[in-house]
């Protein structure tokens, strides 16, 4: 800018200098400062408008980073409950009262306590399951197995006899 002004500057004193007839110089300055003027006027709204832009842009970005944090989080949660070795989620029915809860438990632990009847709870993390154990009272169970059978082969006759 400052460059513009000598420039400016070393413009008009050429003028004075080479132009000896003052009304002729006068109107001379009058209107080359009033087309700058003009022109630096453009240049300003110019500016503004590219100001104005970069600004949105700068708020777009800031909006689209907090999104993209917010997406991060979320899938640093999700990575986190896949690749959690600290523990699981288990639905557990209490073989005493029956009351079905949700614990996040690890596979070290070897018993609980019902928050309900207050009954200890062990786990058995082996894996085999004890059929003669069963009372049919598990949430996703239909009673023994065997009983189970039984009951499905008796309902089937019933079927066939009746078509």
């Amino acid at each position: 800018m400052a460059l513009l002004k000598n420039e400016y500057k070393s413009f008009l004193d050429d003028l004075e200098k080479n132009i000896k007839n003052k009304e002729d110089l006068e109107y001379i300055k009058e209107r080359f400062t009033s087309f700058i003027d003009g022109f630096v006027k453009q240049m300003n709204d110019a500016m503004d408008y590219k100001e104005e832009k970069l600004e949105q842009l700068e708020n777009t970005q800031k909006d689209l980073n907090e999104r993209m944090a917010k997406m991060q989080q979320v899938i640093d949660n999700i990575e986190k409950d896949i690749y959690s070795e600290e523990g699981f989620d288990f639905e557990i029915v209490c073989p005493y009262c029956n009351n079905e809860f949700i614990l996040d438990i690890d596979e070290n632990k070897t018993e609980i306590q019902c928050p309900e009847c207050n009954n200890t709870i062990e786990l058995d993390w082996t894996g085999d399951i004890d059929e003669d154990a069963c009372n049919g009272s598990c949430h996703s169970c239909h009673g023994c197995h065997e009983e189970y059978d039984e009951e499905e082969e008796e309902i089937e006759k019933q079927d066939d006899e009746d078509m």
